[in-house]
């Protein structure tokens, strides 16, 4: 089956990983396509592989969503090594008991769905380290 990633920063092999935007000034990382960076305006990025494991800095239990979206549900920032990634905690119950800031996480991918072709969407989230 053909499999094809959600964001175009999935990047999807053997080891799937993030890829981030890389600012040459100062260091900024960014997921989303950039002319200068925000935070010194450099307009020179490189491509840089976030790491796989992170901490889970914040989260919530969302309980209300758009329609057909399955509730409840963890979202969260994760620390990937100095780079701040938001994504869904997934494989733990959404409850405050079971989720905690500080807990290890590494990513993971989640399908989204396959179309009538047979091509599935592909997304991540975290999963926590026993």
């Amino acid at each position: 089956m053909d499999r094809v990633p959600l964001v175009d920063y999935l990047v999807l092999d053997d080891e799937p990983h993030l890829v981030a935007h890389e600012c040459r000034g100062c260091g900024a990382r960014y997921f989303d396509r950039r002319c200068a960076c925000a935070n010194c305006s450099g307009q020179e990025f490189r491509d840089v592989e976030v790491q796989r494991v992170g901490t889970l800095r914040t989260f919530t239990i969302v309980a209300f969503a758009a329609e057909g979206v399955k509730v409840p549900y963890v979202a969260g920032v994760v620390d990937c090594g100095g780079t701040a990634v938001r994504g869904n905690v997934v494989n733990v119950p959404p409850d405050p008991d079971q989720v905690r800031s500080g807990m290890k996480v590494r990513l993971t991918t989640v399908s989204v769905g396959v179309d009538p072709t047979g091509v599935e969407a592909v997304g991540f989230g975290f999963e926590p380290i026993d």
